[in-house]
């Protein structure tokens, strides 16, 4: 047990000197990993939890070919709708929010706060999901949005096994496209 927790402590450490609250008796129940994050500041070094989401998780697999199942451009696409979902707080709750009631001195009747960077994300989730069309949303909210499980999504929609890893890459193609990421990068001509 000392072992494991010690080394879950080297693996917090070496995960990210950015994140020094994560202790190790938590970082044995992540697999944390380094990504840079681009923003309209600059590049950032993060600190994220491979394991939590199932495209991170699609993205360190590889097929038959040895290459991997998502590739670089499909994983940023579904990333950036996630991230756009998150933004916009289109996640259903699931518990009560007594936070609102108990701070507004007036009765506002239950309507949320909702600023324009809500809405902003909202627009482009809606947005991305037009783009994909009918055929892909779905997938791509229940996948990349609310991080259910391929298998799950095989069973729930009555697929057959291991189709839904073909449905996917078609429709992360199609959103990579709106979001305007290429497989390779184009130059300008000579």
């Amino acid at each position: 047990m000392k072992a494991r927790i010690k080394a879950a402590s080297t693996l917090s450490q070496n995960a990210s000197e950015n994140a020094p609250d994560i202790g190790p008796l938590r970082a044995q129940h992540l697999k944390l990993g380094e990504r840079v994050l681009a923003t309209e500041h600059g590049s950032h070094p993060v600190t994220v939890n491979d394991a939590e989401s199932p495209l991170g998780w699609l993205a360190k697999r590889r097929g038959r070919d040895g290459h991997p199942l998502v590739s670089a451009h499909q994983l940023q696409a579904g990333e950036k709708l996630r991230a756009d979902f998150t933004r916009a707080h289109m996640m259903p709750r699931t518990t009560s929010n007594w936070s609102e009631a108990a701070s507004s001195g007036r009765g506002n009747s239950g309507v949320a706060t909702i600023t324009d960077a809500m809405i902003a994300a909202r627009q482009r989730v809606n947005k991305a999901l037009e783009a994909v069309g009918p055929e892909f949303s779905g997938l791509l909210l229940d996948l990349c949005c609310f991080l259910k499980g391929l298998e799950d999504i095989e069973r729930e929609r009555s697929w057959p096994a291991r189709s839904g890893k073909v449905v996917l890459l078609l429709g992360l193609d199609r959103l990579a496209r709106h979001y305007g990421y290429n497989s390779q990068a184009k130059g300008g001509a000579y």
